[in-house]
């Protein structure tokens, strides 16, 4: 106890409260519920608070959790995690919450993601030791075991063993000990500041995940470390350590869509004019399953032109999908009617390579029940041919092409200037150029008539041969824009990289609607890759030998002092394996089974008789017959 007992007391009085407004448990997923408080201020003594705390409990077998693991090329103390913005975290990881955990440097906070980082204090990753304990600094650690046994070490110096420990996070210090709170301190860290705070139930079934949002006048203003301790006590936490807070305090959850949603309101995020979170090197994240309900178990099973949506419901009801690219135009699949609680649904007719929503419709008792929006992307079965990269030769003109085809293949393009290769850019900031825009190869002219600005838009032309045309079924982008740009090919628009929607007109002194790299410490400029695919426009126009790709450059606005572009370009064709039917016999059990997703399985009495799809119909590998009395054939549809 002698690490912590210097700033603790016995209970005592908590400083000034004004009017605490707290909200109900809200289950937001099986085995982790969610609550929002306030504090609204009665004097000028109070803090005006905000909170968010999600409550998990330990017993429930589909819980479990996932530390940031070691980077790749690991080195202990030298190179441990790749650093990422929370919400970067649970999409990258498939958690369905995520909260920062341990302190971690280097304590730059807009750092690319992936940028090599080194954690303070132990942590172990699903049984892997990420960190380990340096000193008596950041050694107040919750650690688990395999089935989510949870403990706290509030000072671990000498670090505890970490044998049999497969989750551990470190925080600052202990602010609650057996109901015991922290002081009140006003010195350093135990000021006033944005918390991330970690509790414990004293049965140690309920694990408490608290974030309080601070350094934001007239929306929350941060807590001392006895504030923060009676939150905890408050939502029924027995113990709890402080862990990193001030700007890096932040809770996320994912959507029934894979899409994180922040809970709280980092100051980091208020304060920065990007609004981008801060790239941290530890996490602490939540595996958990939706909240149980009439409809369960929504997962969808894709190919590349079809998938097969299952679920499972709690009395026989009917079947229906609805799908599409966004969740605004959404199409229903044909209805069901027979009654099932296991029901599986085909999807045809889908674009390869490409996202789709969808959500699962099930009638019971004349009653409508409807899941949440769910997403998931159709293989791309391709074999891509490489035609060009970035650095490729291009003509180029800054001349107002307004009412010129000039994206026509057989153009004149001969007295623009080049060719130049890629990158082609300009750049008259007085600091110069940002130095991860590379390679640049070609500096393109600036506007004489504005103040030696780049032009607002700038044209190009480049020809590319095609030996056969006929199979390619897309084409593939890997382009650094700066800022919008159209892409044509043989005369026709291909794509808009943020410029406005068609059917709207662009004209040479149209803006580009957005700019490359947002949220980055590139922001604005062309480090980042825009990658996109193609496909409606390689049946219609791509021909056998010479094409034209022709690309139009804006700026996103008339005094950007930059601009930038360049492509690489492969054609794409089909190239899907054929799904492969087979049958195996062990133990007196018959068993089907194939290869590939949305496939439907067929059967008949013979090779040349009335084939009919096996009743359920069966979408999804394995199948176990039921005992044949007579010969069966089977084969799979689509």
């Amino acid at each position: 106890m002698a690490g912590w007992v210097a700033i603790m007391l016995s209970l005592g009085m908590c400083s000034a409260q004004g009017t605490r407004i707290i909200g109900p448990w809200v289950p937001i997923f099986k085995g982790i519920d969610h609550l929002v408080a306030t504090n609204e201020p009665a004097n000028t003594s109070d803090q005006l608070q905000v909170v968010h705390v999600l409550r998990v409990d330990l017993r429930d077998p589909d819980i479990s959790f996932l530390t940031t693991p070691r980077i790749p090329n690991y080195i202990a103390d030298v190179r441990e995690t790749a650093g990422l913005m929370t919400k970067d975290f649970l999409q990258t990881n498939h958690v369905q919450a995520a909260i920062n955990a341990n302190v971690f440097d280097p304590t730059e906070y807009y750092l690319p993601p992936g940028t090599t980082m080194v954690v303070s204090g132990v942590q172990v990753s699903q049984g892997v030791v990420v960190s380990t304990q340096e000193g008596p600094a950041h050694s107040a650690s919750i650690q688990f075991t395999t089935n989510n046994e949870a403990s706290f070490i509030f000072t671990n110096w000498p670090p505890a063993s970490t044998e049999g420990v497969y989750t551990a996070v470190s925080g600052e210090y202990p602010i609650l000990v057996q109901g015991v709170k922290a002081r009140r301190s006003t010195s350093g860290l135990h000021n006033l500041n944005p918390r991330t705070a970690f509790g414990l139930s004293q049965d140690k079934r309920y694990l408490f995940l608290m974030t309080l949002d601070g350094r934001q006048d007239g929306y929350s203003d941060g807590a001392y470390d006895d504030q923060t301790a009676d939150w905890l006590v408050t939502f029924g936490a027995y113990d709890g350590i402080n862990m990193d807070g001030g700007g890096s305090t932040t809770l996320v959850i994912e959507d029934s869509t894979g899409v994180p949603i922040e809970l709280n309101h980092s100051n980091a995020v208020a304060g920065d004019p990007a609004g981008r979170e801060r790239t941290l090197g530890s996490h602490f994240g939540i595996f958990a399953k939706p909240v149980p309900g009439f409809i369960n178990d929504v997962i969808a099973l894709p190919d590349d032109t079809a998938a097969i949506i299952k679920w499972t419901t709690t009395s026989p009801s009917s079947s229906q999908v609805e799908y599409g690219l966004s969740t605004k135009s959404m199409i229903p699949s044909e209805v069901q009617s027979d009654p099932a609680t296991n029901h599986a649904v085909l999807l045809s007719g889908l674009v390869p390579g490409s996202d789709y929503y969808y959500r699962v419709h099930s009638t019971y008792s004349g009653v409508d029940y409807t899941s949440d929006n769910f997403h998931f992307v159709t293989t791309n079965y391709l074999s891509t041919n490489h035609l060009f990269d970035v650095e490729s030769d291009w003509k180029y003109t800054s001349d107002n092409l307004d009412s010129v085809n000039w994206t026509a293949a057989n153009y004149d393009d001969s007295q623009w200037s080049g060719p130049g290769g890629g990158l082609l850019w300009i750049d008259v900031r007085a600091a110069g150029p940002n130095p991860k825009v590379v390679p640049k190869n070609t500096e393109l002219p600036a506007n004489p008539d504005n103040s030696g600005f780049p032009f607002s838009t700038y044209y190009f032309r480049k020809h590319f041969n095609l030996a056969n045309a006929k199979a390619i079924s897309g084409l593939s982008f890997g382009a650094y824009v700066d800022d919008g740009a159209i892409f044509y090919v043989n005369g026709a628009e291909a794509f808009r990289l943020r410029m406005a929607d068609a059917p709207e007109v662009i004209l040479n002194s149209t803006l580009a609607s957005d700019y490359p790299c947002r949220g980055t410490t590139s922001n604005g400029d062309a480090a980042c890759v825009d990658e996109f695919w193609v496909g409606a426009i390689a049946a219609t126009n791509l021909v056998e030998g010479d094409n034209v790709l022709a690309v139009e450059v804006h700026n996103y606005d008339f005094l950007s002092p930059d601009i930038t572009f360049g492509t690489a370009l492969a054609a794409t064709s089909p190239n899907a394996p054929d799904p492969k039917l087979t049958i195996s016999y062990v133990n007196g059990q018959l068993t089907l089974s194939w290869t590939r997703n949305a496939f439907a399985l067929q059967s008949a009495d013979a090779p040349s008789g009335m084939w009919a799809d096996v009743p359920g119909p069966i979408l999804a590998s394995p199948y176990t017959p039921q005992v044949l009395s007579k010969p069966q054939f089977y084969r799979l549809r689509r």
